[in-house]
């Protein structure tokens, strides 16, 4: 067969290409060749600033040709190296050779040595997938997060007055406002984007085994932690572990996957909620010309956008658990197990995606039923019971809450008029009587907290 969307295993870039398409520059296999290459180049550039003699009389005049090799890097360059590494079965080497000969068509044979020189693959791979995970966490998923969480802000003050029985253990139980509802959810992303713009994107960078052994058995009087502190923090705006084997120990990664996993799973709240609030006639969905529900029953209008995205984010989950659980464990100095595990970061991010975007779908699909909120409401003025028994506590009447569970116990309809009937048999003022009348299901809702 050939490659095509219709031929692709997974459906990232096949069904759902057009949701991910944004990810392919930070996760590709280009992605990830391209992003070495920045990091080789930056790294060679970092060595000349850094006074090494050998390269003194580097002429500077040609680093805008050497980032250009980056900034005009393109899929016919990433072939060039997967050729290459096909003789050297190694795809940083790969890439240095690469960054070789485009500085030999710079006229710069004399400085090629000088390329990768003292490192390790690892010293590369440590710095470019974070770099590559830091900028598409900031250009890509954030951006999509805050239209989630913008949409989500958005409807609890559109629906701020609209009150709605609430279900605690599946039971009527005091009323609260669907807008306030809605906030909970965009509460909890805004308070989990913070917690994950606070996770420092580490790389590691020192040598085979994290001690710049050959950088300082070649210059053992250049001052080489400083070099790879102000080579990863300030010229690749990461954060370097100072003391590491020859990977990075990932503790950061995981604890950034781990918050991706809860903001996914508050999103998979929010669906279950909505698609029960569909269920119950609470919303009903915007129809599209042509679309089906059911191929057997024409009736049907499916939500079908909550239960994509929380399939997505089941799968998505799953990838963030192993992801934070494997990568920090490596076989004394380093096993090989984290570089594979390492290339599938996009794909969790990838079914993120998917899912965020279905459910911002089914969020511009749901029409309120105001109807169905009414009708939940009038049906249960038991909610008022706890109402009324506070009030009674107020004013020191003996023992409320058992005269309330009496009333709102019995294997009969609880009633406005039941309610008031009960009411009127209250050893309480007519003033009383009038304020605890004056509580219904539709107004028992509570501080309003949207604003």
């Amino acid at each position: 067969m050939n490659f095509s969307p219709l031929t692709t295993i997974s459906p990232i870039d096949g069904r759902y290409h057009s949701k991910t398409n944004e990810l392919q520059p930070y996760f590709s296999e280009f992605g990830l060749i391209r992003y070495r290459v920045i990091v080789e180049v930056e790294y060679f550039i970092a060595m000349v600033e850094s006074g090494v003699d050998a390269l003194a009389d580097f002429p500077k005049e040609k680093y805008d040709g050497l980032r250009a090799v980056c900034s005009n890097f393109s899929e016919e360059d990433a072939l060039w190296i997967k050729n290459i590494e096909k003789t050297t079965n190694h795809d940083v080497k790969a890439v240095e050779y690469f960054v070789k000969d485009q500085m030999t068509k710079l006229g710069l044979e004399k400085y090629l040595e000088f390329v990768h020189f003292g490192l390790t693959s690892q010293d590369i791979n440590n710095t470019s997938i974070p770099l590559s995970l830091k900028e598409a966490i900031q250009k890509e998923y954030l951006p999509l997060l805050d239209q989630v969480i913008d949409r989500l802000t958005g409807l609890s003050k559109e629906w701020k007055d609209i009150s709605m029985l609430a279900k605690t253990h599946g039971q009527p139980a005091s009323p609260t406002r669907l807008g306030k509802e809605i906030l909970v959810f965009a509460e909890r992303l805004n308070i989990q984007r913070d917690q994950l713009t606070q996770v420092p994107f580490s790389a590691k960078f020192g040598g085979a085994t994290g001690n710049f052994n050959a950088h300082h058995v070649a210059y053992s009087d250049n001052n080489w932690v400083e070099f790879g502190n102000n080579f990863v923090n300030n010229i690749l705006g990461l954060s370097r572990s100072q003391t590491t084997t020859q990977i990075e120990h990932y503790d950061n990664l995981a604890a950034l996957f781990d918050t991706l996993k809860r903001i996914n799973t508050i999103i998979l709240d929010l669906d279950r909620d909505m698609w029960t609030y569909i269920s119950m006639e609470y919303f009903k969905q915007k129809l599209k010309e042509g679309e089906v529900g059911s191929s057997a029953m024409p009736h049907k209008v499916n939500p079908i956008d909550f239960e994509n995205s929380e399939g997505n984010i089941g799968i998505a989950n799953a990838l963030y658990e192993h992801l934070s659980s494997k990568l920090p464990v490596s076989r004394l100095q380093r096993d090989l197990t984290d570089s594979t595990v390492l290339r599938t970061i996009g794909l969790p991010i990838a079914h993120t995606f998917i899912a965020f975007k279905s459910t911002l779908k089914g969020l511009d699909k749901l029409l309120l039923n105001e109807t169905a909120f009414e009708r939940d409401l009038e049906n249960s003025w038991a909610v008022v019971a706890e109402a009324i028994q506070t009030v009674l506590r107020r004013e020191g009447y003996p023992k409320p809450y058992e005269a309330l569970k009496g009333l709102t116990r019995k294997n009969e309809a609880v009633t406005k008029s039941t309610v008031h009937a009960f009411v009127d048999t209250l050893s309480i003022s007519d003033e009383l009587k009038n304020e605890l009348k004056l509580i219904t299901p539709q107004n028992y809702t509570g501080v309003q907290l949207v604003d």
